[in-house]
């Protein structure tokens, strides 16, 4: 199998109330989008475009720290100037998601309100205006508890099986896989950033190639369980 990660060029900076499908859809077609491909999204766009900015009033940090006690169900860690907070996604993550990096003036950017919510509306336009099925990943950049460095995780999916059940299946030799789940959706996500960067002003990634199987899966399908989680 052979992946291609294609970058969506031209796309611009986003205001609230466009369309995010309106506004990718002319890189999409001069990316000949085809049947199959897979379409990543970083939330940053999705998050404008809804109007989930804030403007940044007075101290920057002491408003930051409540914005981020605003945005939790949970305080999970602190330290220093670092929180990581759960948000009410279920989203575990530093600063419950809160960002600085590419936005206009002093403001910051949050989390959509229901990236799987946006990542089907995404989808559905696209669907009509492009006359075939895409599917769609809303991406955001988390770290990882085991691993040093960032990466991009998918925050919101339609059209896509979220994380393919690969248990009670058997490996190249036969022998029975008992606990392996394969976070697909997050490695697409990672895959697309990969050609977006974090100072080239690329919202989005075309991903073709990928011929694992279409469904309902939902970025929430992530999450791991707070019974399963050993770090909480």
């Amino acid at each position: 199998m052979t992946l291609t990660v294609i970058p969506m060029l031209g796309i611009g900076e986003v205001n609230k109330g466009e369309d995010v499908a309106s506004v990718l859809f002319p890189s999409l077609q001069e990316a000949g989008a085809t049947e199959g491909d897979v379409l990543v999204v970083t939330h940053k766009i999705v998050s404008k475009a809804e109007g989930a900015v804030r403007e940044i009033v007075g101290d920057p940090e002491a408003f930051k720290r409540a914005l981020v006690e605003e945005q939790a169900v949970s305080i999970v860690r602190r330290r220093g100037d670092l929180i990581i907070a759960e948000t009410k996604h279920g989203f575990v993550c530093a600063n419950a998601g809160i960002d600085r990096s590419n936005t206009a003036g002093e403001t910051v950017v949050l989390l959509p309100e229901d990236p799987d919510r946006s990542a089907h509306r995404i989808r559905l336009k696209l669907t009509q205006m492009l006359d075939m099925d895409l599917p769609v990943i809303i991406s955001d950049t988390f770290g990882r508890p085991w691993r040093r460095g960032l990466t991009d995780v998918a925050i919101g999916v339609s059209g896509l099986t979220a994380v393919l059940d690969l248990r009670g299946t058997s490996d190249w030799s036969g022998k029975e896989l008992d606990v392996t789940e394969i976070a697909v959706a997050d490695e697409l996500a990672a895959a697309a950033d990969l050609v977006m960067g974090k100072a080239d002003g690329i919202p989005a990634a075309l991903i073709r190639g990928y011929g694992g199987p279409r469904g309902d899966g939902r970025g929430t399908d992530l999450v791991r369980p707070v019974d399963e989680d050993l770090f909480r």
